[in-house]
């Protein structure tokens, strides 16, 4: 599903590369099965980031994605937090990209969304889609928090949601995120700041903005449809809500 790699491409960090392929992921973008209003939406998003300077937009995108933890791009964030769990998680989804015949670079967290999404790509239209109904609650949750802020990635999650099918109550995670204190504040990064950071290592904390790297290459393609299915995650989403109400209280 090559409109996974687009959206992939649009929620890792920005650089010139998108401009010089903007014609490509235009066509993937109107070739995608999702509803029209969907590909107009994404087609100006598009449009509307390419005509900023590329400094104001890679300025927005930190200003969203790496400031806080609301809207993180790592899944298990929102599940786990920084508990011992998301290790132990982390772990079972690599080991899951590796029976697909999936390898990624050990610089890379496996359930960072655009490369969660990559992986998705090469796994069949249908695996594809549980693989997103898996997370919906997470796209959700970010695409709620987007919307909140009036930004214009919240389209890249519908779109996920879209091609996932789902049938969450949108309408109810809103009026949770509404209830949400911002925890991209100063004030909030500052207390944030005073807590212990747990890691798992130097090397996994290094992250690759680039995309040649992580793509598996045409032998690794799993186009078959590769039964594939997330780890004991019915169990993580009970964790969820608790965890999020925790860490906005």
């Amino acid at each position: 599903m090559d409109i996974l790699l687009v959206i992939s491409r649009l929620l890792d960090y920005p650089d010139e590369s998108i401009a010089e392929s903007e014609k490509e992921i235009s066509r993937i973008i109107w070739q995608a099965e999702i509803s029209s209003p969907l590909k107009d939406k994404l087609q100006a998003f598009l449009w509307q980031q390419l005509d900023r300077d590329i400094l104001d937009w890679q300025s927005e995108y930190d200003g969203l994605f790496e400031r806080g933890r609301s809207l993180g791009l790592w899944l298990f964030e929102h599940v786990h937090g920084e508990s011992r769990d998301r290790g132990q998680a982390m772990v079972d989804l690599m080991a899951q990209y590796r029976e697909a015949g999936l390898e990624i670079s050990k610089h890379e967290l496996p359930d960072y969304i655009p490369l969660f999404l990559e992986f998705a790509a090469t796994q069949g239209k249908e695996n594809a889609k549980g693989w997103l109904q898996d997370v919906e609650h997470i796209l959700a949750l970010l695409k709620s928090r987007l919307e909140k802020r009036d930004s214009g990635y919240a389209v890249l999650f519908e779109t996920l949601l879209d091609i996932a099918g789902t049938d969450l109550n949108l309408e109810k995670i809103r009026q949770q995120v509404e209830a949400e204190k911002r925890d991209d504040t100063a004030e909030a990064l500052d207390k944030e700041w005073e807590e212990e950071e747990v890691t798992f290592g130097a090397d996994s904390l290094e992250k690759s903005c680039g995309t040649n790297n992580r793509k598996p290459s045409e032998s690794q393609r799993a186009d078959l449809d590769v039964p594939v299915h997330w780890v004991d995650f019915e169990t993580y989403k009970q964790k969820s809500e608790a965890s999020n109400s925790e860490r906005n209280s």
